[in-house]
Formats: C-alpha cells, structure tokens, sequence
C-alpha cells in the first residue's frame, strides 16, 4: 500500500500529526515530521515521543514562515506526499494574533505549494481545512459546494488556504486536495481547546482539584469526530486517481452543553442547568455549582451550528466515521482521569488548561 513511500507531515507535534504518522508507518512509509527549530522542547513533542524509536520516522526542520525552509526541506526529502496539518488553529487565538494566524494559517499553505511547484512537482499534497470556513452557515447541513462565510481570521486563513490549493491544482496541474475537517477530537487535543479544556476539568474535579468549570457559549453545536478516524480519510483523499476535496464529518450535531454532560456523567455526576448565555450554570445532584459561564470565552462573532455531510466521502472513498460521540467523551475522560491519577502518585501536578 505505502510500501516504499515517503512522506512529510507539518503539525507533526499536533493530535492529527501524531495519528497521520503512525498510520503512514503502518502502511510502510518512511515520514519526515517538519518541526520549527527551537531552543527549548516543543511541549507537544511528547505526542510523537513513542515514534521516535522507528527507523522509518524522522525529524527535520522547517517553518511554515519561512519559504527556504520548506524548500531545502521538499528539496532533501523528494516525498511522494505532502500532508499540510500545521496552522494556529486555536479560534479564539486567531482574533488576538490575526496577522500571525494568517501568515502561519494561510500563506503557511501557499509555501508549501510553492515548494512542491518548484522543487518536487509530481508530489502530492493535502491540505487540512476546516468546518470554520463554512461560519455563518448558508445550509445545513455543509457539503462540498456549501459557500464560505468565515466568522474568525482563523477561519478566514483557511479560506485562503483552501482557494489557493485548489487554484495550484488548476493552474499547474498538481495533485493538490483539501480535507475540510470538522472538529475533531481525542486524548491527545491540546488542554487550551474546548472539548478537552472539559474533559480535562471534569477529571480535575473528580479528584477535588477544582470545584467547577468555566466555559463559553455552552449552546453552540458543532460536529465532533475522533481524529483517529479522520486521519484514514487524509491518507484515501492521496490515494485517488484525481485529485479532489472532501468534507471530512460525522453528519451529527451535538451542543457544548451535551458534551459537558456527558463528561460529568462519566465521573458520575449528573447535571441541571439553569439560567441562559452568560448567566448559565449547571449544579450537580448534591447542589454544587459544577459549572459556569465566563464572557470572556464568547467569540466577538459566534458560530452556532457546524454540521457536515461526508456523503461524497461515503461514495468515492468508502470511508466514514467509526467512534461515536458518546464514546469519544468517555475515552478523553477516561484518559484525562489516568494522566491526573499519575501525576498524583508521583506527587506532581496535575496539568491545567489554560483560564
């Protein structure tokens, strides 16, 4: 299947990177992770940590920012594939550093295909989008044809990233297809994110760490996977014959709220709400406030309802999701629950998402 082939992954040090690779070396291929050079460990290197023992994974430098770099890097490596997962991806980051996340986000995209053009034409190159570019939704649910309408610069970068692969693809005929991501989740999303900012929390709790949870809007739906799954779908869309794009979903709608509640329910505290928007809390059967609403975690401009039809996918590629929503609550629970149990024994502390 990959026997042979080689491969560069940028986010390598991310939830998707970490799947994506050891996938590829399941199936036989050497895989190159692109990594900034820094002074210090990248926090997120410990995801990757257990890879580093397999003679068919490497490291190699390079930054999204800087077009030489991805250059010497396609140039040294010859990859048969190219897998652009890297970004800030962090929504509410993206409206503090908006200029960053498109550099990073957008042009980060545009570097790549540049180098593969130049460098390394016959490649083939996929790009990570997101349900964010769909924003203030013109149907529900969002397919391949459904028109953008960015609600975040984050969003906006990924628009960017989308029009400009696809234009690469047309105008000098590369390989060249996006997987339009909704969110999707696991153990190993970063603490700042929202669905594990909760599973984390609610493990906290459960430990008497912390008394409840201070969250955003808690009525905003969204279609949440398991990144394990999406990243099989990454890997089909370079299998293809011709390139195309793909909406990468599970077709259901869940609320943050439904979310909270399932985690809480797995530590075995049930939930009642009360009061709307800011003013939402959630108490537990004994009468404890388990949860609150912050403004501070509202977007300046919300999106409400992400859903996403992968019928297309279902079609041509045969893929579709395998872990249900319930199911991945209770594994980032479960997860979280063991990473606060351990450092405990050890007499550490416990990791804390960010306020």
């Amino acid at each position: 299947m990959g026997e042979g082939k080689t491969a560069i992954i940028t986010g390598i040090t991310g939830q998707d990177g970490s799947y994506l690779a050891e996938l590829l070396l399941e199936k036989g291929y050497t895989v190159y992770g692109l990594v900034r050079r820094t002074s210090q460990p990248a926090q997120g290197r410990n995801l990757i940590n257990h890879l580093m023992i397999n003679d068919n994974f490497k490291l190699v430098n390079g930054d999204l920012t800087d077009q030489s770099s991805i250059d010497n890097a396609v140039k040294e490596i010859q990859p048969d594939e190219f897998y652009n997962l890297g970004a800030q991806s962090f929504v509410p980051e993206s409206w503090r550093s908006p200029t960053m996340t498109a550099d990073v986000t957008g042009l980060g995209a545009l570097r790549c295909l540049e180098a593969i053009k130049l460098v390394k034409p016959d490649c083939k190159f996929y790009q990570a989008g997101s349900s964010e570019q769909f924003g203030e939704v013109r149907e529900i649910p969002q397919n391949e044809l459904t028109p953008f309408y960015p609600r975040s610069p984050y969003g906006c970068a990924k628009v960017f990233a989308y029009e400009i692969t696809r234009n690469y693809r047309e105008s000098y005929g590369l390989f060249a297809c996006t997987g339009i991501l909704f969110n999707h989740e696991s153990p190993r999303r970063g603490l700042e994110f929202v669905t594990r900012k909760v599973t984390m929390t609610v493990a906290r709790i459960a430990k008497g760490l912390d008394e409840y949870l201070s969250i955003g809007n808690v009525k905003a739906k969204r279609d949440w996977g398991f990144a394990g799954d999406y990243v099989e779908m990454q890997w089909r869309m370079l299998q293809q014959e011709n390139p195309e794009d793909f909406v990468i979903a599970t077709g259901e709608t869940h609320s943050v709220q439904e979310m909270i509640d399932l985690a809480f329910s797995r530590v075995n505290l049930e939930l009642s709400w009360s009061g709307e928007g800011v003013d939402t809390i959630a108490k537990d059967q004994n009468g404890i406030v388990r949860v609150k609403t912050n403004p501070k975690f509202f977007r300046p401009a919300e999106v409400d309802l992400l859903v996403g039809d992968y019928s297309l996918a279902a079609e041509k590629l045969g893929w579709k999701p395998t872990t249900s929503f319930s199911e991945l609550v209770e594994m980032m629970v479960d997860s979280d629950l063991k990473i606060v149990e351990d450092a405990l024994e050890k007499g550490l502390l416990p990791p804390v998402p960010p306020a």
